[in-house]
């Protein structure tokens, strides 16, 4: 009999192959790393390590940042752990649904960048809201913000944003900003595409 969090399927614990090479690609752990980015608030870490270690993860280091915060406001961290490829993509899916922002996991790095402008009642519409439901998409991340409301919050603003999109899914995240500055009735500055300078 094999315990779900050894790392060793039962089939295999009986002494027979699961897979042709005996087993052990899909058994051995590896060392993999995600960045997190977490609310500063009181247990917010703790709660991000509980779809590691429920999905079989064994930490090996945690590194915090809380000096240095995401231009969201939010805290860096960086967790290290052992588990096998399946668990790790397990553990990954866990921490997205438990709400948790993963901007790397692995080798998945958000590769493409792009600047966009919006134009309008940003902070009557709620931007926090906004950048909540970009990031929500899972194909890009808000790297940074800057505000500009010259007449003041009554009046129309304007923002720059700078989007990092995982290799391949910039259209995505642009349509999905595109999606929400129709509802909010924003104007939208999309980044030239195809052309050379």
């Amino acid at each position: 009999m094999s315990d779900a969090r050894d790392g060793v399927p039962e089939e295999a614990a009986d002494g027979e192959d699961a897979t042709p090479d005996g087993g052990h690609a899909a058994t051995t752990p590896s060392t993999h790393t995600v960045r997190l980015e977490l609310v500063d608030e009181p247990g917010q870490l703790l709660a991000a390590l509980h779809p590691i270690a429920d999905n079989g993860g064994n930490l090996l280091s945690i590194y915090h940042e809380r000096g240095n915060k995401t231009p969201r406001g939010r805290i860096p961290v960086e967790v290290d752990f052992e588990a096998t490829q399946e668990r790790f993509e397990g553990i990954v899916e866990a921490l997205r649904s438990e709400g948790v922002n993963v901007m790397q996991a692995g080798t998945e790095r958000y590769a493409e960048e792009v600047t966009i402008l919006l134009f309008g009642h940003l902070i009557d519409t709620d931007l926090s809201d906004s950048l909540s439901r970009i990031e929500a998409c899972e194909s890009a991340s808000v790297a940074d913000v800057s505000l500009a409301a010259p007449q003041g919050t009554e009046q129309a603003s304007s923002a720059r944003l700078r989007l990092e999109a995982r290799a391949g899914e910039t259209e995505a995240a642009l349509a999905a900003v595109r999606e929400l500055a129709d509802e909010k009735d924003l104007r939208l500055v999309e980044p030239l595409t195809g052309v050379e300078a």
